[in-house]
């Protein structure tokens, strides 16, 4: 039966989203990896050449000597140099959105054509620039894709700067070019061996290189008078004339452009694109169909990586932010909590409570640490009746409790139904209005059970929460854990208690009014998150839900990935249904309206969205260390954690811990983070993808032991010890007895099995529900299938 159980499991968890996470993942690292390589590896800077020219041996001294067109260098070349009193007009780096525009009035003014020598990365950006230097009648000549110096390439990067930088321009001009400029480059005097190889490999390629014979030096901007200086021609000679409309403040250029092209004009020069100045055929064409799709593919995509990588900025921004905002409010809401309760008020909730109550034990499967938690109970100095209800077990759980023979404890058996079915079995049971409900896997310290029920002095509180610790802390999967409930859980409970928005009373150490129970029509079993179900009913029937933090329990965590994983996908999951159904609190009033608007929209935010998020801006954070500075991104991951250690330190001593622990802290981020994220991502595609995730059991290691004086002794005072039943004859927990209240929480008799109901004119927006059924059914299933004959077993 177990195998078909877990046969069946398997098929209905859906598998699909991790594959559509992997493709995501892969997708952005992508897009990331093809950003950052065209915007941040290189880029355009000086013109100016530094270092030693290097050896020029293998330059052929025909091409040293020759004119600035250079063809065919991978065979026999030959060089070309513009006709006499021609003057090519070359602008490099652009297309730049504010020079460009400005380069090509002054064009347009003198009726003078030009060459572009246009950078890929800009091309992306600016498109539109490029299709008006074309309409103008100009000339486009590329000069890579993100500006590098290619004789320190591979071979291979240079193939790739040459063709991507032409998809771009087919894209989006819808034309190709054989004119290449590499950057850095001037004269063919300068040309050393490394250039040479250059040169050679992209005429291989089919391209053209134009060097210049003349430059400008506009890229040092020394003023207009020195730049029209130093590009006028000294002779007759044609020239190949070296400037920039890109790269920087070209405002320079443009005024040595309105005095330079009269000027020359004057002189009997005329100006000519570089192809028309060497007598070219052709060296821009119409680009082919498949070509200009590729570049239009390319230039959305590379867009699109700049719009992506601006959002993740953005996001990342508004996550650190609003993590550093949760943080401070987090402190000072516990300061604030843990001064109220030190304070004149908070000493005291009213008269002491110290009525009987019923501690309700929930158990399937519990052998292992059952009866540590039974005689910690027992151990109690507050007077209690324990009822262990045994459901379905395999493992003589009950059998053992029996054998115990303590006093107050009773044992009732029924077959598996599964833990909301068992609390209500034990809520049926129970003879005290106040209730404990503790997990088998739990320790309770001697004055847990006093602790946790004296806030019910009020008469408005109708649960408490108590404070779980983490019993096996040995190992870095326990210390994690450890520091989890510490600091993140009972912070949140701290800051829940004082917004009056609790969501989850857990199952662990909660103390209920047994009577507000009834009213609800009981422990809900339609979310796997039965605790925060039944918590979030509460606070929507107007009971206040408080966190006393001196009400310890030791409860096993997982000591297995796991085990871990299995139990917080469960909790996930059940609070992702527990927050669907409930969101009708988000439009209430009163005490269901601060659930709603603060505790759902905490959750949501907190617990759904940032861990969702949460892989992409690691996926970027790597992107930052490799492209951006990586100082400047060490340095915000070292602030953000130092953030988390002083939360920590605080909330150990809050809780009165060693902070010995908090050593493995940065360690948490690299392992125990990721795998949190991915119980959410997991969870959240369970609920959309509508596939019903059962109740799972924890794996129990024995780590659990009963406190000192555990024993029973004479004068212990609980009640006395009552026969266990057998199931069959056991109180059946449908339906409730009728139970008579006062006070302004008073239940008057209603229809339906139980006869308790609490009176509507209280509660006008917010009639009980049976069972729950006021409330929306836990989207994304409405109506849950039935399970198969052979899948009946409910797992804790």
């Amino acid at each position: 039966m177990t195998d078909r159980r877990r046969s069946r499991t398997r098929r209905i968890t859906p598998h699909a989203h991790w594959l559509l996470l992997c493709v995501l993942v892969v997708t952005l690292s992508a897009a990331l990896l093809l950003q950052g390589y065209t915007h941040h590896m290189f880029g355009i800077t000086s013109d100016d050449v530094t270092g030693p020219r290097g050896r020029a041996e293998a330059v052929p001294g025909r091409v040293t000597h020759g004119g600035p067109v250079i063809a065919d260098a991978a065979g026999a070349p030959h060089t070309a140099r513009p006709k006499a009193g021609t003057i090519a007009l070359t602008f490099d780096d652009g297309p730049d959105p504010v020079w460009t525009p400005r380069i090509l009035d002054v064009l347009r003014r003198n009726h003078v054509q030009a060459t572009f020598f246009v950078v890929g990365t800009e091309v992306v950006d600016h498109p539109e620039l490029v299709r008006r230097i074309v309409a103008d009648g100009h000339e486009i000549g590329i000069h890579t894709f993100t500006h590098p110096d290619l004789s320190r390439l591979a071979p291979w990067q240079r193939s790739l700067e040459l063709r991507e930088t032409q998809l771009a321009v087919a894209g989006a001009a819808g034309i190709t070019t054989a004119l290449l400029r590499p950057p850095y480059s001037s004269g063919n005097d300068a040309l050393n061996d490394a250039d040479w190889s250059v040169l050679k490999q992209a005429g291989a390629a089919g391209y053209v290189t134009v060097l210049s014979t003349q430059d400008a030096e506009d890229w040092q901007r020394p003023g207009t008078d020195r730049i029209v200086a130093n590009a006028t021609p000294h002779g007759r000679a044609g020239q190949i004339l070296l400037m920039h409309d890109g790269g920087g403040d070209r405002s320079q250029t443009v005024a040595a452009l309105n005095t330079l092209i009269p000027r020359l004009k004057a002189r009997g020069f005329r100006f000519a694109t570089v192809g028309a100045a060497v007598g070219m055929a052709g060296p821009v064409q119409p680009a082919g169909l498949g070509e200009h799709l590729q570049g239009m593919a390319l230039v959305t995509v590379l867009q699109a990586g700049d719009w992506v990588v601006w959002l993740l900025g953005v996001l990342m921004f508004a996550a650190g932010a609003i993590s550093v905002l949760r943080a401070v409010v987090m402190v000072f809401a516990a300061r604030r909590h843990r001064r109220l309760r030190k304070g004149r008020r908070g000493r005291s909730w009213g008269p002491p409570v110290t009525e009987r109550v019923s501690v309700i034990v929930p158990a399937y499967n519990e052998s292992a640490g059952i009866e540590a938690a039974v005689r910690s109970l027992v151990a109690s100095d507050h007077p209690v009746e324990i009822i262990v209800v045994d459901d379905g077990s395999t493992d003589g759980t009950a059998d053992l409790v029996e054998s115990l023979r303590l006093p107050g404890v009773r044992v009732i058996r029924q077959e598996n139904a599964g833990k909301p079915a068992a609390l209500n079995t034990g809520l049926a049971a129970a003879s005290c209005d106040l209730v404990v409900m503790v997990d088998g896997d739990t320790v309770f310290e001697p004055d847990t059970v006093r602790t946790i029920v004296q806030p019910f002095a009020d008469p408005r509180v109708g649960a408490v929460s108590g404070n779980a610790k983490v019993v096996n802390r040995g190992g870095l999967l326990g210390r994690w854990q450890h520091i989890e409930y510490v600091v993140g859980f009972n912070l949140d409970r701290r800051l829940f208690d004082l917004a009056e928005c609790m969501p989850t009373v857990p199952g662990a150490v909660g103390a209920f009014r047994r009577r507000a129970l009834l009213a609800l029509g009981g422990v809900s079993d339609v979310t796997l998150a039965e605790d925060t179900d039944l918590t979030m009913a509460l606070c929507r029937a107007g009971w206040r839900v408080v966190y006393e933090e001196h009400a310890v329990a030791w409860t096993e965590a997982p000591a297995s990935l796991n085990a871990l994983w299995r139990q917080r996908y469960r909790w996930c999951y059940g609070t992702l249904q527990a927050m669907w159904k409930h969101r009708g609190a988000l439009i209430q009033r009163g005490a269901a309206g601060k659930l709603g608007r603060r505790g759902l929209v905490y959750l949501l935010l907190f617990q759904v969205l940032l861990p969702l998020l949460a892989p992409v801006v690691d996926v970027f954070a790597v992107y930052g260390l490799v492209f951006l500075d990586p100082l400047r991104i060490t340095a915000l991951w070292l602030a953000f954690h130092l953030l988390q250690l002083g939360m920590g330190l605080y909330a150990f001593r809050l809780d009165g811990e060693r902070p010995g622990p908090l050593w493995s802290l940065p360690l948490q981020q690299f392992v125990y983070r990721q795998l949190m994220y991915l119980v959410v991502i997991q969870s959240v595609f369970t609920a959309v993808s509508g596939s019903r995730l059962r109740w799972q059991r924890m794996e129990r290691y024995g780590s659990l032991r009963a406190p000192a004086g555990a024993e029973p002794s004479g004068d212990n005072r609980t009640a006395a010890p009552e026969q266990s039943e057998p199931y069959e004859a056991a109180q059946q927990p449908q339906p409730y007895e009728a139970v008579t209240h006062s006070g302004p929480y008073a239940a008057v008799p209603g229809p339906g099995p139980y006869a308790s109901q609490p009176d509507p004119e209280l509660y006008p927006s917010h009639p009980a529900p049976w069972p729950h059924e006021a409330h929306p059914q836990p989207w994304p299933y409405v109506t849950p299938p039935r399970p198969a004959p052979h899948d009946t077993t409910h797992e804790y």
